[in-house]
């Protein structure tokens, strides 16, 4: 499984990809997807912002196997408590927003199944398996908008502390830093820019042509590894 920023670059387009996008509108979205870094003994310690989320959840546990124990929230505007096969310690309700919180022992294959039913929820869980310690923070993540940017920016420019993992898991890290994969410090950021969004014809409500719209664009991808700066862009249509 390939994050979406990877799946990208390489050319790759998938629902996953369609899924993380439908939330941009046109414009220019910046500080997103933002990567930390750094090379310890037999491991590495990543930092990143919110986007990030959903694939560390399940990357992680497609690998994993046996009992866990998860903590955090799930977050959705869907009713997913009925479709939970684990444990759900309370469902918080905001605005049509619904956070299921969640603090209990399960299995991968069953957060798994509510993921694949509910691609489109946030998953912000918290779990400790194999070569995989997994934090992320228990609140959903800020939309934001066209031109607006990270709480954090200023000089030190925006800040990846919405996930942190620590693993020696070298196949992910070939993926989250696929232009640099030798590093002893990253930091990279990306700049999503929807020029254009394509309607679809077969679908009548409004909610319907949002959700299955096709954005299309330009990413740019901003690199500090070790020093040096450099920066890439590659266009989508996702």
């Amino acid at each position: 499984m390939k994050s979406v920023i990877a799946q990208i670059f390489s050319g790759e387009s998938s629902e996953e990809a369609h899924n993380e996008f439908v939330k941009f509108s046109r414009g220019v979205f910046g500080d997103r997807y933002v990567l930390e870094g750094k090379k310890q003994t037999s491991k590495w310690a990543v930092k990143t912002s919110s986007e990030f989320a959903n694939f560390f959840v399940r990357r992680i546990l497609e690998n994993a196997s046996g009992e866990i124990a998860v903590k955090g929230i799930i977050v959705s505007t869907s009713d997913l408590e009925r479709d939970c096969e684990f444990g759900v310690e309370d469902v918080k309700k905001y605005m049509g927003i619904k956070q299921l919180v969640i603090n209990c022992l399960t299995t991968p294959d069953k957060i798994l199944g509510l993921m694949d039913k509910h691609p489109r929820a946030f998953y912000a869980l918290s779990f400790s398996v194999g070569d995989y310690d997994l934090k992320i923070k228990a609140k959903p993540p800020k939309s934001g908008k066209p031109g607006t940017k990270t709480k954090g920016g200023g000089d030190e420019g925006p800040k990846a502390d919405f996930c942190s993992l620590k693993t020696s898991d070298k196949k992910m890290i070939e993926d989250l830093f696929f232009d640099y994969p030798d590093f002893q410090e990253i930091k990279i950021t990306h700049a999503i820019e929807v020029k254009e969004i394509e309607l679809p014809k077969n679908y009548k409500t409004p909610e319907e042509m949002r959700e299955n719209a096709v954005r299309k664009g330009v990413i740019k991808r901003i690199i500090d590894v070790d020093g040096r700066k450099e920066v890439k862009e590659k266009s989508f249509a996702v």
